[in-house]
């Protein structure tokens, strides 16, 4: 297993957050500290790359001197390349070489990756196998394993009943539609499938939704808040890719 490498310099990395309803940015020197304050704007729809890389285009004017770009994605992507976006207009986005097309038109270099892997970059302890998963719009997740991000695996899309993947099962319209009482008994039983599939030695769980859970949590289980997850776009730099 390759080990993380330690900063060397001090770079700003502008790291940007792509959401359903908002762009939000920010600085972070390479600890992860945030160096400024968030600015955000709305998604533009219908949600294309154009006007999302313009979106963060400029975002970007409130960070001057920035040296690379971190971007969390919500969808599968893969070495840069957007292979899903199943939340932002789907098709537009399929094997969309985002990262390559960013860094020219910011002239700087970017790494894209899921954004829950992004999150959970910058939550995790760096000790063992860890999982950060997000319970918003659908379900987010990423594993980690001493620190280093594991290829993403879309595991909200795995079949948990006959008829819905993770994402109908316990995404945000389900949830309003089946009430929070069911919604939460839903949430236990997968809490309960990662423990017996993985085995993890912590579970990370962030997300809007995350709020709504009203059940006691195991002692290696942690509520986390999304700002929490920031470092992640300093420590991407620091990942084996």
């Amino acid at each position: 297993m390759k080990t993380l490498k330690q900063p060397v310099n001090n770079a700003k990395i502008l790291a940007i957050d792509i959401g359903g309803n908002n762009i939000k940015g920010t600085l972070l020197n390479e600890q992860g500290d945030m160096i400024a304050d968030y600015k955000k704007l709305p998604t533009a729809a219908p949600t294309t790359p154009e006007k999302v890389m313009a979106s963060i285009e400029q975002l970007s004017k409130n960070f001057p001197g920035f040296d690379k770009v971190s971007v969390g994605f919500p969808g599968y992507v893969k070495n840069g390349v957007i292979m899903t976006a199943p939340n932002l207009g789907g098709e537009a986005w399929h094997e969309v070489p985002f990262a390559e097309r960013l860094s020219a038109l910011l002239q700087k270099p970017v790494r894209v990756v899921n954004d829950a892997d992004m999150q959970g970059l910058g939550i995790v302890s760096g000790k063992g196998l860890e999982i950060m998963v997000t319970l918003g719009t659908g379900f987010g997740t990423a594993i980690l394993y001493n620190g280093v991000l594991l290829p993403h695996l879309e595991l909200a899309h795995h079949p948990v009943t006959k008829v819905k993947d993770y994402d109908a099962y316990i995404g945000d319209k389900e949830m309003q539609r089946i009430g929070k009482q069911r919604w939460n008994k839903r949430i236990m039983r997968v809490i309960g499938i990662l423990k017996t599939v993985f085995n993890y030695d912590h579970l990370y769980i962030g997300g809007g939704n995350s709020d709504e859970i009203d059940f006691k949590l195991d002692d290696n289980i942690s509520i986390v808040n999304n700002k929490d997850g920031i470092k992640g776009g300093a420590r991407l730099w620091f990942q084996p890719m």
